[in-house]
């Protein structure tokens, strides 16, 4: 439940459209649901403006599609992030229009499409192998209220392709920018905007990449100031903190 639901709410019980125990019984699981093998956060909404998101991987689908219909019931977004094809297929017995995109696990219910950022985020990855990255940090900034664009396969083996898109670039009030291999994307992005860049080191590359460590450590050493990183293969991580960045 988010502000606008819970004023709502309350506007419901003093017009006298709402009794009483109708909306405690809607309170009930405040601040959480206990599920047992999940407790489910309900405030996540009230505190951070955005709803708790569903990490699927290491969970069964039926614990997945459960929480999805309990955080279904008090909001009209949804997302779910590292959902494999069995899990997306239970999940969308119960939600059957929850979007599935196979290439990040990502899913997402889109219900509430009000923009709530101030700016567009630009969505950058180095190579197609990226891509999957990129697309779990567009779905997730774009379902929390966002005007999202992806711009792909720019990496500086051919810094050409990157050049012929630096008007597009510089539209973005934050960039989200992946790379596997030896990282280097996100400096040379940074080196030509002004707005902030959130590095992705995404876990491509051959042996001495060592699953993505090499382009970690190569964007914490970035040259470029308004470059910040966060953790391999979080495509996540940078769509939600572009979001909040977008909101301020």
């Amino acid at each position: 439940m988010d502000q606008d639901q819970l004023r709502k709410l309350l506007a419901g019980v003093k017009e006298g459209e709402i009794g009483i125990d109708a909306a405690v019984e809607r309170m009930r699981h405040m601040p959480f649901e206990d599920l047992g093998f999940a407790k489910i956060d309900h405030h996540r909404a009230l505190r951070h403006g955005m709803p708790e998101v569903i990490f699927a991987k290491g969970k069964t689908p039926e614990q997945v599609a459960l929480i999805a219909e309990k955080l279904f019931e008090t909001g009209r977004n949804l997302l779910i992030t590292r959902a494999d094809a069995t899990t997306a297929a239970r999940v969308r017995e119960s939600i059957p229009e929850a979007e599935y995109f196979p290439l990040s696990g990502a899913m997402r219910v889109w219900g509430d499409r009000t923009m709530r950022g101030k700016g567009k985020i630009a969505v950058v990855c180095a190579g197609t192998s990226d891509i999957f990255v990129a697309e779990e940090a567009q779905v997730t900034a774009e379902v929390m209220g966002n005007e999202v664009y992806a711009i792909h396969d720019v990496g500086v083996a051919g810094i050409h392709r990157l050049m012929n898109n630096r008007e597009r670039l510089m539209e973005a009030k934050v960039i989200v920018c992946c790379a596997g291999m030896e990282g280097a994307l996100p400096s040379a992005v940074g080196g030509l905007v002004s707005c902030p860049v959130i590095a992705v080191p995404t876990s491509i590359g051959y042996g001495a990449s060592f699953g993505g460590l090499a382009a970690l450590l190569g964007m914490l050493n970035s040259c470029a100031s308004n470059v910040t990183v966060v953790n391999i293969d979080n495509g996540f991580g940078a769509g939600y903190v572009a979001s909040l960045i977008n909101r301020a």
